[in-house]
């Protein structure tokens, strides 16, 4: 009677993991329905109720990385993908995993980080030539990064060398108008000395200007001159006049 038990209860529990089984592909299938047509996110919502029905379905845990990856939700999908590695022993499907880390890894602009994944994508499934061909890819990309890197830094040297030309030609332009203020200051002060001096000689000595006569003034000193010598000759005439008539006088009396 034992024994038919047991055999009972073998068959229900095979029958219902049987079931999950069923519903965990039904949503599977759905799921790849909706991704197929571009509806990832409703296609993560399938991929997800098909991990509640069997929480370590490879299909379903792969698939709903690969949703969320294309929903660009990078840092989700990565986590999605890194847990299946903990349990997967199979290394075709390993290699896929490790493929589509890289994938995410280097869409979140870690390439050296992507290329170690896709070169332990390599180590599992050795023939893989889409991975080759992205680790190749990876390659390319972060050399280009160094080279723009490398011409950043180079372009930084070559501002940093004008910022400083541009800064000793200010300082210089500074120093030289500082020094042409202090020229110009010198000079005003030395012009400030000397203008007393100048309006002085402009202004004339006050005693020379008191000597100076007009010329109405001279006009008179002079005629009165004439006046004088005038005089003065009429008087000389008039003594020369009374000297002749004396001396005529004395000879008509010896006569």
């Amino acid at each position: 009677m034992n024994k038919y038990i047991a055999v009972f209860i073998s068959l229900l529990c095979l029958l219902s993991f049987d079931a999950l089984a069923q519903k965990e592909r039904k949503f599977i299938r759905k799921g790849n329905g909706l991704f197929e047509g571009n509806e990832y996110e409703n296609s993560e919502v399938e991929y997800r109720k098909a991990l509640n029905k069997k929480i370590n379905s490879y299909e379903a845990g792969f698939n709903l990385g690969d949703a969320l990856y294309k929903q660009k939700k990078y840092d989700e999908a990565l986590k999605q993908y890194q847990a299946l590695t903990v349990t997967e022993q199979d290394p075709k499907k390993l290699g896929e995993i490790y493929h589509n880390i890289g994938n995410t890894l280097l869409m979140n602009r870690k390439i050296d980080e992507s290329i170690e994944a896709y070169k332990e994508s390599l180590r599992h499934s050795p023939n893989s030539k889409e991975t080759k061909y992205n680790l190749e890819y990876a390659k390319r990309m972060k050399q280009k990064e160094e080279e723009e890197k490398k011409k950043q830094d180079q372009n930084k040297d070559k501002n940093k060398d004008q910022d400083k030309k541009d800064q000793d030609k200010k300082d210089q332009d500074k120093k030289d108008q500082k020094d042409q203020n202090k020229d110009q200051d010198k000079k005003d002060q030395e012009d400030q000395k000397n203008k007393p001096e100048d309006q002085d000689k402009k202004k004339g000595d006050p005693e020379e200007q008191q000597n100076k006569i007009s010329k109405q003034d001279a006009n008179r000193l002079l005629e009165a001159l004439e006046n004088d010598e005038k005089k003065v000759q009429e008087k000389v005439q008039k003594a020369k006049a009374a000297a002749q008539k004396t001396k005529r006088t004395k000879i008509k009396k010896d006569w």
